[in-house]
């Protein structure tokens, strides 16, 4: 599915348009909310450059492409974009998609600026065409695996699906926790139903259930059977990879998706820039935006300040990444090389460990920062 360009702004801009390709997830299976949020955030930071006379006087165009969670859909965009003629690539919310689309963009030598996928690895070998907004997974995973240990949590229950993507948080929460003496547990999702799974949480005596699973399904139906189950009254459930951060999540759960601790990408207080593109999202969303959004503003951002220093040359932007210096919605982005980071990486975003509360499912609670 190709979707409309977007030119806002161009008012104030003369001459051609320069082009950057998008990836978002806006048809299932990709995670249709999250896609949104980023495409809002990337159509937003558009229009505040082409508002303000764009580059040298020439907008910037959006040429949006869904990839629906598909990794060969991503691989065949990543191609028709570059003949297209884009000067870069934005994008991305599902890391497996991500890493196809980083490979592509690798091979053909298209700079590519990933926005909001984490899994660690996602080239396999280093590369100058590819950077990252998100923090890795091994970082903000850890960190909510130090959350958890601080929370006192011996005996936590892990609820992953196969996935490249969840065998990686998995082994980064092992990896974390049994050197301090935490047992950790996994529960086969593959032949698992809901209640089975209270019948083996309640035999684990855990105190913590992870949830590693798609959104809704199962992620929904095990959190209404858990809740619903005297006898795990006591149990915590976590959502590492952010899960209950959309508003789908609580339309869906209501009182029973609130305080299960999530990642999110935020600074505690925004700064004055962040409170103004907060409020430009929520008028564009009609609803309050999540850290995605603002992981697709700060793409373009970075990349109209590439593209404004350095030129369309996409060999001249693959090696100016080191060369970023720019005040993004969350604070300032430069990038580095990262250990075991095969990208680009900005080192490091804002990590809080968040809830939503009981009381108010529109407020978040900020348990833990790293």
């Amino acid at each position: 599915m190709n979707t409309p360009s977007s030119t806002s702004g161009v008012e104030r801009t003369e001459g051609p348009a320069i082009r950057i390709g998008a990836l978002v997830p806006l048809t299932r299976p990709g995670w249709v909310e999250a896609g949104q949020q980023l495409l809002a955030g990337l159509e937003l930071a558009v229009h505040d450059v082409n508002t303000a006379g764009g580059l040298a006087g020439r907008p910037l165009e959006l040429l949006v492409r869904d990839t629906a969670a598909d990794a060969r859909k991503a691989t065949a965009a990543v191609d028709e974009l570059a003949s297209l003629g884009v000067a870069a690539l934005a994008g991305e919310y599902h890391s497996v998609v991500a890493r196809a689309a980083a490979t592509r963009a690798d091979a053909l030598g298209l700079p590519f600026l990933c926005s909001s996928a984490v899994l660690d690895a996602l080239t396999e070998e280093p590369t100058s065409w590819v950077a990252r907004l998100a923090p890795a997974q091994s970082r903000g995973w850890r960190i909510y695996a130090d959350f958890l240990q601080r929370a006192g949590h011996r005996r936590i229950a892990i609820a992953a699906q196969p996935s490249v993507y969840w065998a990686s948080g998995t082994r980064i929460l092992k990896d974390c926790l049994t050197p301090h003496g935490v047992d950790v547990i996994e529960l086969d999702m593959g032949s698992l139903a809901p209640t089975a799974i209270c019948d083996q949480l309640a035999d684990t005596q855990a105190t913590a259930l992870l949830l590693l699973v798609g959104h809704p399904e199962p992620a929904v139906p095990i959190v209404k059977a858990v809740r619903h189950d005297s006898r795990l009254a006591g149990i915590m459930l976590g959502a590492p990879a952010g899960q209950p951060e959309f508003a789908e999540w609580t339309g869906l759960l209501g009182v029973d998706g609130a305080a299960i601790p999530f990642l999110r990408y935020l600074p505690e207080r925004l700064g004055p820039l962040g409170l103004r593109i907060e409020a430009d999202l929520r008028e564009r969303l009609g609803q309050a935006p999540s850290f995605v959004a603002f992981e697709g503003y700060d793409t373009i951002i970075v990349l109209a300040d590439l593209i404004r220093s350095h030129g369309e040359s996409r060999a001249q932007l693959a090696k100016a990444w080191p060369d970023v210096a720019v005040e993004g919605s969350r604070g300032p982005i430069r990038f580095s090389r990262a250990p075991g980071i095969s990208v680009w990486q900005w080192a490091w975003p804002p990590i809080e460990v968040v809830d939503r509360d009981p009381a108010a499912l529109d407020r978040y609670r900020v348990l833990h920062a790293g």
